[in-house]
């Protein structure tokens, strides 16, 4: 009796990994979501319709880019979490995915269980900008001015809990200063605050702060990542004095946990094809972006990472957590 409960288990069990070889062997045969957690319009909205578009030209199947802004991208990422693990709905978000376990009390999925991350396709720079009047043309006297007028300097941030505002409290903590948070709505109300001098200083996007800085407009102190910035002649907050800071945004793909991994690695491929070619570069470097194109088990080693960061800015700071 009990060889006969054995081989049955063995063909059952056969019949399951056919039958999931035989489901990604026919990946696609309809429609592919792209769910964007944020409104349209923006630089990840514009991104994730180009991807959306080469890659039905690509695998000759319907890609559709559906957005579901809401709770700082959370509201987007538990839709994809809750979906069949098939591929056939994939979630692109930013490292806003990694702050969220750090900031908020508690999250309707699990950062880790719910998703396989399948690939980080780039890596942004942020940019620390400064009004006209500051008086400091770089990051070392900034410091040596704010540690000079302690809590007397202010920025600007979109928000509690995003990037731009735990990039400028890590660099706090990194340099030791007290700079006081103004609260914005959003990327453009920083730049205009900074623009009219209603804020002395600011981490935004390279993409958004440049045109400013090249029209002499705001004051380019430094920037977060470790690389420079293409065409902006600024140097990194390592550079200036704070060994091994490496601060930047980056946008990837995830799938729902369970996923079979011929089709994440299909994703993967079809992801990086997207975007080669140099109409699509000049797509990707107008956006300030640089290309990563990791592996899943890549990006799943630099996403667990980026969780423990964001959790250590959080705590060291004493940021309190969003309901």
């Amino acid at each position: 009796m009990s060889g006969f409960f054995t081989k049955t288990i063995a063909a059952a069990l056969l019949l399951v990994g056919l039958a999931g070889s035989a489901c990604a062997q026919t990946w696609p045969s309809k429609t592919i979501r792209i769910i964007v957690p944020f409104a349209p319009g923006g630089a990840i909205d514009v991104m994730a319709r180009l991807l959306g578009a080469k890659m039905q030209d690509s695998l000759q199947s319907p890609v559709i880019v559906e957005n579901k802004p809401g709770v700082g991208g959370n509201l987007g990422a538990d839709y994809v979490a809750k979906q069949p693990a098939d591929g056939y709905t994939i979630l692109y978000n930013t490292n806003g995915q990694a702050i969220s376990p750090a900031t908020y009390k508690s999250l309707p999925f699990d950062p880790f269980r719910d998703f396989i991350p399948v690939t980080q396709l780039f890596s942004s720079n942020l940019l620390l900008a400064a009004n006209m009047k500051v008086q400091a043309t770089n990051l070392q006297e900034l410091v040596a001015l704010a540690k000079a007028r302690p809590g007397k300097l202010n920025y600007g941030s979109s928000g509690v809990g995003n990037p731009l505002h735990l990039t400028m409290e890590l660099l706090k903590l990194r340099t030791g200063v007290d700079i006081q948070m103004v609260p914005y709505k959003s990327d453009g109300e920083i730049i205009n605050a900074l623009l009219t001098g209603d804020v002395d200083v600011a981490v935004v996007p390279v993409v958004t702060g440049k045109e400013h800085v090249l029209a002499g407009a705001l004051r380019s102190l430094a920037v977060t990542a470790a690389r420079r910035a293409k065409g902006l002649d600024v140097a990194t907050v390592t550079e200036q004095g704070v060994p091994d800071f490496d601060a930047g945004g980056w946008q990837g793909l995830f799938v729902a946990a369970k996923t079979p991994g011929d089709i994440v690695k299909r994703i993967e491929i079809e992801s990086k094809k997207a975007f080669e070619g140099p109409d699509m570069q000049a797509r990707v470097e107008n956006y300030a972006l640089a290309n990563v194109f990791s592996s899943s088990e890549q990006f799943t080693a630099f996403y667990k990472n980026e969780v423990d960061n964001f959790k250590r800015i959080v705590r060291d700071a004493k940021i309190g957590l969003q309901e």
